[in-house]
C-alpha cells in the first residue's frame, strides 16, 4: 500500500478506509469517488504512516510521494506550489480513525506568501480577499504549527 492516497486511488482489496486514512479522509473518498460530488482532488497521508514515524523516524519514500502527488494535485488545478502566477494553496488537515480531542487543528492556504497575496489580487481584483488569505494562513500557521 502506498504512503500517500489520492481521493481518486483505489484502496487495496479489503482494506478499512477509515483505518487507513483516518475519518476525514475516508469521509472525503466518499464523497467524491463513491457519491461523486464535487470535492476537489487532494490525497491523504495514510494513518500508516504516522506508526512508521513514530516507531523509527521519517519514513523512507515518503518524501517522493509527497512530491509526486503534489505534482499530479498541480496538473489536476493547473497550478503549482510555489508559482506566484498561478499558486497552488493547500489545507493541511489531522485525522484519525475516531476522532480524538486535541487532534491538530486544519491549516488553511499552506503555500501562500507575501507574493502570492500580491499576485492573487491582481488576479481576482479583491486585495481585501487576498490579505484575508495571506493572514488565514499566517494566523493558523502560528496557532497550530
Amino acid at each position: 500500500m502506498s504512503q500517500v492516497v489520492g481521493f481518486d486511488d483505489p484502496l487495496d482489496e479489503g482494506a478499512d478506509a477509515t483505518s487507513l486514512l483516518g475519518g476525514k479522509g475516508a469521509n472525503l473518498v466518499e464523497m467524491r469517488r463513491g457519491l461523486g460530488l464535487p470535492v476537489p482532488p487532494g490525497f491523504i497521508v495514510t494513518t500508516e504512516v504516522c506508526r512508521e514515524y513514530l516507531a523509527g523516524g521519517w519514513p523512507e519514500g515518503l518524501d517522493e510521494q509527497l512530491r509526486a502527488h503534489l505534482e499530479r494535485l498541480g496538473e489536476e488545478t493547473g497550478r503549482r506550489l510555489g508559482d506566484i502566477e498561478s499558486p497552488l494553496l493547500v489545507s493541511v488537515r489531522s485525522g484519525a480513525p475516531v476522532s480524538m480531542p486535541g487532534m491538530m487543528d486544519t491549516v488553511l492556504n499552506v503555500g501562500a506568501t507575501e507574493a502570492v497575496r500580491d499576485s492573487g489580487a491582481a488576479e481576482v481584483g479583491e486585495p481585501g480577499f487576498a490579505a484575508d488569505t495571506w493572514l488565514r494562513f499566517c494566523r493558523l500557521y502560528s496557532e497550530v504549527v
